[in-house]
């Protein structure tokens, strides 16, 4: 299938459902290149779900999904990963034993070209790729901000700093696409406003600071955002696209959504007379 030049994701009439229980009805969303895209909606709307099928963990009843004109429904996870689509989770999947440093390196398995044995015996051409392998994990350290904590062990961190790793981790594949779900849950303001700046300049790249980092030298080329938190969501995104029972009832614009009859309901309720 062919796509439009600026759409990295399309997601064509996707349906997933557990049982009797319908998650997603019909979805259909566009992904564009360069943008922020946020989804929200009411608890239990699908959001999770849907970023589930886009990364392969979960494997939708009906519809497609493509990447830069590639179907990738139903695809396992660690292709996902490979094809340049990395994310974060809702509820933080950490190696909880390993040390920060340790968490962000076992992301860069998927960027190794040398085999077990010779990176068992750490010569030659394995030894030089675990000198890339690390540098590019120390800018992603030092551009998250969490040098103090780098050889701390996972488990015995502050909920906001295990965020911060999380997406450290997601950073060290290269992401063409970042997924992140509710990246701020939980948070107080100052942390909210913390990784709400290290989005937007992970988003924007940060030129020649980091130069031997693709990721944080160039930018990704899209996000697809999962937030409650509607002031973040007004102030970052691009567009917007609202989940309510698993059903697609509004896209548009930050200012578009905000003034929807249907997202108001959704969220509020609505009078019955």
């Amino acid at each position: 299938m062919t796509t439009s030049n600026n759409v990295r994701i399309k997601i064509d009439n996707l349906s997933l459902s557990f049982g009797g229980v319908k998650s997603l009805t019909d979805v259909s969303v566009d992904v564009k290149d360069k943008e922020i895209l946020a989804i929200i909606g009411p608890n239990g709307a699908g959001k999770t779900c849907l970023l589930n099928c886009i990364n392969g963990f979960y494997k939708p009843k009906a519809g497609e999904i493509y990447l830069d004109g590639q179907r990738i429904t139903r695809i396992r996870p660690d292709k996902a990963a490979r094809l340049g689509l990395a994310r974060t989770f809702q509820n933080i999947e950490l190696y909880t034993g390993l040390s920060t440093l340790d968490n962000i390196l076992a992301a860069r398995h998927v960027k190794m070209k040398q085999n077990p044995i010779a990176s068992a015996l750490y010569f030659g051409w394995a030894h030089k790729e675990e000198i890339v392998h690390r540098k590019t994990v120390e800018d992603i350290i030092d551009f998250l901000e969490i040098e103090s904590i780098r050889k701390h062990t996972v488990g015995t961190l502050p909920y906001g700093m295990r965020k911060r790793v999380e997406l450290g981790r997601a950073l060290a594949l290269e992401p063409k696409v970042l997924l992140l779900d509710e990246p701020m849950a939980g948070m107080n303001l100052e942390e909210k406003e913390d990784i709400a700046r290290f989005i937007i300049d992970i988003f924007e790249g940060q030129g020649n600071t980091y130069p031997d980092s693709p990721v944080l030298r160039d930018g990704v080329s899209c996000i697809v955002l999962v937030e409650h938190d509607m002031g973040v969501v007004m102030d970052i995104a691009d567009r917007i696209v609202v989940l309510d029972f698993g059903r697609k009832i509004a896209e548009g614009t930050p200012e578009e959504i905000k003034n929807n009859p249907q997202v108001i309901a959704a969220y509020l309720g609505e009078e019955k007379v």
